[in-house]
């Protein structure tokens, strides 16, 4: 039988720890203070300032399982592979080991702990642009590395190059557009092969074409990709080669899972059994069936997605973060429509809930027993008044005798209808619609969607604007304030950044009055005309915690921990006015913030508040 989830997870820990390598706790899927994405999208995502050149409190060497959502990719949820929820393995180097500790330790990784194949992995390397070469040093680390599996690793079949959209790194994609003064460099990715009777499936899109590692027709998986950082670009086409490089690495455990497995089909593993269970049971309907499983698959991810996203402590609303909770559970809904046929309780819907609990129990900070209320509560609400929606949207489509394209998209828009219920519906009653037609608007309206959320899913990769650093370090300010005003019963529940304004939201045992607000807004423009020094040590956290840091309670912090520090010099940290765990960075003295001002405070729930600064 094939490895666990939890087995591949302990295997993952003691392969890296043995190599000097320190676990950093995975970071809440709602960014804190991170402006340039909704959710946390990569492992790699705290990181940035340190691959950046910013020393880690835990050294040079370190690996984490970092929970993950994408929103950007949920129209390609419901092929084998893709899913908007799921966990990244990582493991870094900070200008320590590089690509041949790095591609050795690898394979031994995947082939001798997990018990891999090494003839089902092939390989991918950048096969350069421009003045950028061709990244050979891998190829030949690769060669010899096959070598010891007497497999003749030949350039263009077992090692194949690909152009840098496909093998090139940089925050801002490739060559062309990587931003001046950023590390950027080549990757490599490994590949697994599940046999070519998946790439003949009668079912693939792909079936008929040329079948290579990136062709997608299901096949070949990614399960893992080495960024080896080693230039700072200097100018337009001027690379340098930095004297200190870093190793990135990202493989997606449900991936990883599934090549254990030696299934392409990542819902086929022990993280989605109860799930796909609950669901037929729930449905009536087979997973073994060819035309449920996509179906099947959109609801198993988009409710694992739904129950991640509220235990990071967001609410569903028509607004970013609860915008997304929103959809994801919708399109369960509908998803679950269209495939039993009538209508879904929200009932039962908690039933696949609590499935997904108990698989996680124990896992990310999940705790099904504290939690398991609240998100039925959560889902339970939310799924029973979408449901009087979605029955409605039935009772518009009994009355049409006529249907364009436009009339089925506002269904779509209004009801959340895709076009296939519409369709089956209406061809019922002898209708039909322009498929073409219908896509245009989808497509028009997609393109809207798209613009108006421009930067919001960029990956986080670290806006360090000034703006950005003024509120940043004005969060702190405004932290510590509301302890002055209202006493030690606040608690930080999140906060958010945007270069327009802060967003701070805490729990408090009393409500801030009128007169409270202004209060905590004088006392930081008073720390502001104080021009305080802004500074950071990194300590044990033992110590930070003598020190009386404060820290937001849904992180997980390692042995050592970056405190920041406004109002002390280094031998006077207990005396500072705000003593607080963050990677950072901030202003260098509060002077450089500007007047704040409190824009906006309201109540967002029992005991919960929430603070807008300008």
């Amino acid at each position: 039988m094939a490895i666990t989830h939890i087995e591949l997870r302990h295997k993952f820990a003691t392969f890296w720890e043995s190599r000097g390598h320190k676990e950093v706790p995975a970071i809440t899927l709602v960014p804190q203070n991170d402006p340039t994405t909704l959710f946390t999208g990569s492992g790699m995502q705290q990181f940035v300032p340190n691959l950046l050149g910013e020393p880690h409190p835990q050294g040079n060497r370190l690996y984490n399982i970092q929970p993950c959502l994408r929103a950007q990719d949920i129209e390609e949820v419901g092929d084998n592979r893709h899913t908007t929820a799921f966990e990244m393995m990582g493991n870094w180097s900070l200008g320590d080991y590089f690509k041949k500790d790095q591609l050795n330790w690898l394979f031994e990784f995947f082939t001798k702990e997990l018990g891999l194949d090494p003839h089902k992995l092939y390989v991918s390397v950048f096969a350069g642009e421009g003045n950028l070469p061709a990244d050979d040093a891998s190829i030949e680390i690769w060669k010899e590395i096959y070598k010891k599996y007497n497999i003749d690793a030949k350039v263009g079949e077992r090692i194949v190059k690909y152009d840098a959209k496909k093998n090139w790194w940089s925050r801002g994609g490739p060559p062309d557009t990587t931003p001046v003064g950023d590390p950027c460099g080549p990757d490599s990715e490994v590949f697994y092969d599940f046999g070519e009777e998946y790439k003949f499936h009668e079912n693939s899109a792909w079936k008929d074409e040329a079948c290579h590692m990136n062709c997608d027709c299901g096949r070949y998986i990614e399960i893992g990709n080495s960024v080896f950082m080693q230039y700072r670009k200097e100018g337009q086409g001027n690379f340098k080669e930095l004297e200190n490089k870093n190793v990135d690495f990202g493989g997606g455990l449900e991936r990883i899972l599934a090549a254990c497995y030696d299934n392409p089909d990542v819902f086929m593993t022990d993280l989605y059994q109860k799930i796909i269970a609950i669901t037929e049971k729930i449905s009536g309907k087979s997973y073994s069936e060819e035309s449920n499983k996509p179906m099947m698959r959109i609801i198993a991810d988009h409710m694992k997605a739904a129950v991640f996203v509220i235990h990071a402590g967001v609410l569903p609303s028509n607004k970013e973060h609860g915008y997304v909770l929103r959809r994801l559970l919708r399109r369960s809904m509908v998803k679950m429509y269209t495939l039993r046929g009538q209508m879904t309780t929200a009932a039962e819907f908690t039933k696949i809930a609590e499935a997904i609990l108990e698989t996680y129990d124990g896992i990310q900070g999940i705790d099904k027993a504290a939690e398991a209320s609240h998100v039925i509560s959560v889902i339970s609400n939310e799924m029973e008044r979408f449901g009087k929606s979605l029955d409605r949207g039935l009772k518009e489509i009994k009355k049409m005798d006529t249907v364009d394209a436009k009339a089925a998209f506002d269904l779509y828009q209004s009801y959340g209808f895709p076009v296939e219920i519409t369709e089956e519906l209406l061809q019922e009653k002898g209708l039909s619609i322009n498929k073409e037609e219908f896509r245009a608007e989808f497509d028009k309206h997609r393109d809207l969607s798209r613009s108006s959320s421009a930067g919001k899913f960029k990956g986080g990769l670290a806006d360090s604007s000034d703006q950005t650093l003024k509120y940043h370090t004005a969060t702190h300010l405004l932290h510590q304030a509301l302890h002055d005003v209202l006493g030690d019963s606040v608690r930080q529940e999140g906060s958010n950044i945007t270069p327009e304004r802060l967003r701070f939201d805490f729990f408090a045992e009393t409500k801030l009055s009128d007169e409270q607000v202004k209060q905590v807004e004088q006392i930081i423009n008073g720390k502001i005309e104080a021009a305080l020094p802004v500074a950071f040590e990194v300590l044990p956290k033992a110590d930070a915690e003598k020190l009386g840091a404060r820290s937001f309670f849904k992180e997980k912090y390692p042995d050592m921990v970056k405190v920041y520090f406004i109002g002390s010099d280094k031998d006077h940290m207990a005396d500072a006015y705000s003593k607080e765990y963050c990677g950072g960075p901030h202003v260098s003295n509060t002077k450089d913030i500007g007047k704040l001002t409190l824009s906006k405070y309201k109540t967002i729930g029992a005991n919960m508040y929430r603070i807008y600064a300008e």
